[in-house]
């Protein structure tokens, strides 16, 4: 069973990863590289800012900051468990995918999905209600992760399990953070 997943797994990342050509590999090297994703990340405190003013965002903020160092530390515990190799260095596909860019870290799961998928989150549950459209932020872990795939680093399997596991951690965090909230900023 779990060999049939891989198996499907490893098809659809060849094809997937397929889809690229060199005319775009610029766009997505530029996309996969988290500080180019800094005007999205000072707009998002800016309207942060405005709607819950400066200590809240401080306090939201060491959340966030917590989530992602957490995210970020089992994404490595996972890595160095699984040990799966990333697609450019397995040596069962790599002569015959586009490889765009090298890591040699491994793959499973993808730090990239699960950290702007926590991220997305933990924000989106936060502002749901006060910001219109906010959902529109999910975009953000899904053309990042998306990249991941096209350079030739994960494989589907790694972005959906870093989807998963940011999803999850984005909301238990979110949770923690509004009981935080309630006894450090009761509503009046």
């Amino acid at each position: 069973m779990l060999e049939k997943l891989l198996s499907l797994d490893t098809r659809l990342f060849v094809f997937l990863n397929g889809l690229g050509s060199e005319t775009y590999d610029g766009l997505w090297l530029f996309i996969t590289k988290q500080s180019n994703w800094i005007p999205l990340f000072l707009l998002l405190l800016y309207v942060i800012y405005k709607k819950l003013g400066a200590k809240q965002t401080l306090y939201l903020l060491l959340f966030v900051a917590a989530l992602v160092t957490i995210t970020d530390q089992t994404t490595n515990l996972f890595k160095n468990g699984f040990q799966r190799l990333r697609p450019c260095n397995n040596p069962e596909i790599n002569s015959f995918i586009r490889i765009v860019q090298v890591r040699n870290s491994f793959s499973f799961f993808s730090g990239h999905a699960a950290n702007s998928m926590a991220v997305a989150t933990f924000l989106y549950f936060n502002f749901k209600d006060k910001i219109k459209f906010f959902g529109f932020l999910f975009l953000w872990p899904l053309i990042f992760a998306y990249s991941r795939i096209y350079l030739g680093l994960h494989y589907p399997l790694d972005i959906l399990s870093g989807y998963l596991f940011g999803l999850t951690f984005g909301f238990l965090i979110f949770k923690a953070y509004k009981i935080a909230q309630q006894k450090y900023f009761p509503q009046k």
